[in-house]
């Protein structure tokens, strides 16, 4: 590395440090001010009145909300190629394209996610200019669909833990290349229930993963990282008010299992391979109820834990599809399935419209077009995310 980049990694990690806050007993703490913003979750574990505040681990923001990385090297970087997004900080104005971004709400699909996209747009009263329709801004990408609808993106993240990782490394990358101030990320689903009927909408309190700790392990240079897969309880509770008691549905709160597996994983009995009996799995089925566990899915412990890491608010609002204490396969008509995928979507679409109004922040007209500054560099961002097949 050069001196001049060995130079500016110092002065990036330097302004990455825990603020002047962990030498806040060698100043005035009156005159003290923090460039750091903690989220909600965090504030009740800080000692700022006695001298010292607990950083540890723990995720922040900017004083301003935006997004601040944990990873010094970005800014080292001549592009920051968002490959699964082809995207690029080089080849695009992300702060022209998503500057405005409010929500990102994602889902497992893509056909979900762009259905999600123009139901939003009718909720909020979202306006495209004549002649132009919704456009896939990740189209180039081959994985994932992207779809800009005013201060709402609307993504599908795939199947799985692995799926849902990749775009929210890239996607807390592009809020923090977007400069934008206090995101919120929600995750809208399907799952199977535990103890409910199909149809129920579930707001998660918390993740966890099969083995019911509630934290996001994963091996990193050979080592064992562990993350808290927390959700923002104030965001739970705002998006439980919204459900109305005339919805033909119920609407509870409980504890999420997240699971690596469809089959295995979630004791199902229909997989290729199943080594365990009947009686063994209602066993496990009975001992999740009992310990709170109302749904099983394959994204809450990754979804919460990296957004929680990164200092942004989350919440997940599934709904299940099967009760599994009934039985493991879908017997629901398709119909029946496709009205009951819209209920999360149209509770998501309460708490935003209902938040859009009270902040005074309804976008009316507008839509997620490309905003390219270098032509070569696009070229390259749509080459190198091919490349990546």
């Amino acid at each position: 590395m050069s001196f001049i980049n060995e130079f500016k990694l110092f002065e990036i990690k330097s302004k990455m440090s825990s603020c002047a806050c962990e030498n806040v007993s060698n100043i005035q703490l009156s005159n003290h001010v923090c460039n750091i913003k903690l989220p909600n979750d965090h504030l009740n574990n800080c000692n700022c009145n006695s001298g010292q505040e607990k950083f540890d681990d723990n995720p922040v923001r900017y004083s301003d909300g935006s997004v601040r990385l944990r990873n010094p090297n970005i800014e080292l970087m001549d592009q920051d190629i968002l490959y699964h997004l082809a995207l690029g900080s080089g080849s695009h104005d992300l702060v022209e394209m998503f500057g405005d971004i409010k929500f990102v709400c994602m889902g497992g699909t893509p056909k979900r996610m762009e259905n999600f996209a123009y139901f939003i747009m009718k909720e909020i009263g979202h306006k495209l200019p004549t002649g132009t329709t919704l456009m896939d801004i990740s189209q180039y990408s081959y994985r994932y669909s992207m779809y800009k609808v005013g201060p709402v993106l609307s993504i599908s993240h795939g199947m799985g833990i692995p799926s849902v990782g990749i775009l929210l490394h890239e996607v807390i990358k592009l809020m923090y290349h977007a400069r934008v101030k206090d995101p919120i990320f929600i995750r809208v689903g399907t799952c199977g229930g535990v103890g409910l009927e199909g149809g129920t909408v579930v707001i998660s309190e918390e993740a966890v993963d099969g083995m019911l700790k509630p934290y996001f392990e994963v091996p990193v240079l050979g080592k064992m990282v562990r993350r808290p897969a927390k959700l923002d309880k104030q965001l739970v509770r705002e998006i439980n008010a919204l459900s109305n008691p005339d919805d033909p549905y119920d609407t509870v709160i409980g504890k999420t299992m997240c699971t690596h597996d469809f089959y295995e994983g979630q004791g199902r009995l229909d997989g290729a391979f199943c080594e365990y009996t009947e009686v063994d799995k209602m066993d496990y089925l009975h001992k999740l109820q009992k310990s709170g566990v109302v749904n099983i899915e394959m994204e809450a412990v990754a979804f919460a834990a990296l957004t929680h890491h990164a200092g942004i608010k989350s919440a997940i609002v599934c709904v299940t599809l099967l009760d599994r204490l009934k039985g493991d396969q879908l017997m629901a008509p398709k119909e029946v399935l496709e009205e009951w995928q819209k209920r999360p979507q149209m509770l998501v679409a309460r708490y935003i419209t209902r938040y859009l109004q009270t902040k005074g922040r309804l976008s009316l007209e507008g839509h997620g077009s490309m905003c390219v500054k270098s032509p070569r560099r696009f070229k390259l961002v749509q080459q190198e995310s091919e490349n990546y097949d």
